[in-house]
């Protein structure tokens, strides 16, 4: 039962991407700011670093707030072995295609284990 309650507390999706994805899903509405004043998306640019990166990527998987983490396939590609060793149900993590670069399935590590799975 205790299992059960921490499910219907995960109400958020949390984004790590470029700045056109995040603005675009906060236009949507998906932005969320809560009381310890901790946003639930990272805006990644040239400057930003892989450790502040694999950081958000650790906090994010870690909230119980957070139902989906939705993830930029390149910036998935600069922490891969953090996204490979991923492996829990929630949040859910999904790697999504940007304006500048298009979806690849032979990179994402979620379709790479669905086939695994099914013997592909």
């Amino acid at each position: 039962m205790a299992s059960h309650t921490s499910f219907k507390d995960r109400n958020l999706i949390a984004v790590i991407g470029d700045e056109d994805s995040i603005t675009g899903l906060l236009l949507a509405g998906i932005g969320h700011i809560n009381e310890q004043q901790k946003k639930n998306f990272l805006v990644v640019d040239s400057k930003t670093q892989v450790s502040t990166i694999e950081a958000a990527f650790q906090e994010f998987t870690e909230r119980k707030d957070i139902a989906i983490l939705l993830i930029s396939q390149h910036i998935a590609e600069k922490i891969r072995p953090t996204v490979d060793r991923y492996q829990q149900a929630f949040p859910t993590l999904l790697e999504i295609p940007s304006k500048d670069h298009p979806y690849d399935p032979a990179k994402d590590s979620v379709l790479k284990r669905v086939q695994k799975l099914f013997g592909e």
